[in-house]
């Protein structure tokens, strides 16, 4: 099977991140298990056809007699065969979608027809994205303007990005080289060309590259003076005394909304308050926030919560920010 596939790259992508073989595993349990139902249903009528056909043009056909043990046979096999899928693919899908705690975050834009890429430290990069080996990556995504959907083919993953909200995948690259990546979701003339690729470096080639990037500030940065510019510190003190909650230390914590739900202040939770803040209300402070919908774009909007992320580390709360 492996002579096969590297003797034919283009059926079958290199496994080069952690959540590829099992995903593999599945997918070649599922095609034999295919394949061989095929074969024995096909090989079982073209007997019948033989073996019971006609031979008198008066010949007249047996009436039907029951076989409970054969009708038990096709029922419960079938079934166990379907738990077994059910509860493998179940096992897979709750493994792959929660990234652990240490990933490292980048976050994604689409956009007709390219993909914008940012890393905290600050360093862009367009249509490429570089990450190191055996380190866990969180990709956060979003669009500004049509569904897209960020597919790399090696590591198994394929997510919509989807305009007005945020969505994530992780994965963690085992091998180093360079492997594509598409838009696998049609979003308009140039969808063909929404294409580049990821480039898995070891651990301190990829910091050389980072430190050599051409960047200015952090994400977190310059998300701080976006909150200085819009005077968002008017309202939100670091004491919690101000006319609307205290920033600091709140990702990541459960918080009650007016409507009595709790909810995870995460990445989306925060791009809907700062977008659409009546949709959000806390219970303790009143509807004074104004939405900055159409106002700051999507770059902006993760600079900010970048920087509101960065409100519980240590460094911003000995530094006073």
């Amino acid at each position: 099977m492996g002579a096969v596939w590297t003797a034919f790259p283009e059926l079958h992508p290199p496994a080069a991140s952690s959540i590829a073989q099992g995903v593999d595993k599945l997918y070649f349990f599922l095609t034999l298990i295919t394949l061989f139902f095929t074969a024995l249903i096909f090989g079982t009528i073209f007997y019948f056809m033989i073996r019971y056909r006609r031979r008198k043009e008066d010949e007249l056909a047996g009436g039907p007699h029951e076989h409970l043990p054969l009708e038990l046979t096709w029922t419960i096999i079938p079934t166990l065969i379907c738990v077994v899928i059910f509860i493998w693919a179940s096992f897979l899908y709750v493994r792959n979608s929660r990234p652990p705690k240490a990933s490292m975050d980048i976050f994604v834009i689409g956009k007709q027809w390219m993909w914008h890429i940012e890393h905290p430290e600050g360093v862009r990069e367009i249509n490429e994205l570089h990450v190191p080996v055996n380190t866990p990556v969180r990709i956060i995504m979003t669009s500004q303007d049509v569904i897209h959907d960020f597919y790399i083919p090696a590591f198994r993953v394929k997510k919509d990005a989807l305009p007005g909200r945020y969505t994530s995948l992780w994965f963690e690259a085992t091998e180093v080289g360079t492997y594509h990546f598409y838009c696998a979701q049609y979003c308009g003339t140039d969808h063909s060309k929404m294409i580049g690729w990821v480039y898995v470096m070891n651990p301190t080639d990829y910091a050389a590259w980072l430190a050599g990037g051409s960047k200015t500030e952090s994400m977190a940065d310059a998300g701080e003076k976006l909150f200085t510019r819009y005077a968002c510190a008017t309202c939100h003190l670091s004491d919690g005394s101000g006319r609307g909650p205290s920033l600091v230390g709140l990702f990541g914590k459960p918080e009650k909304l007016l409507t009595g739900e709790s909810r995870v202040v995460d990445e989306s939770l925060l791009r809907q308050a700062i977008s659409v803040p009546n949709s959000v209300r806390l219970s303790n402070f009143p509807p004074i926030m104004p939405s900055y919908q159409g106002q700051i774009n999507e770059e902006q909007l993760l600079q900010l919560i970048s920087y509101i992320k960065s409100l519980g580390s240590e460094e911003r709360k000995t530094s006073g920010k």
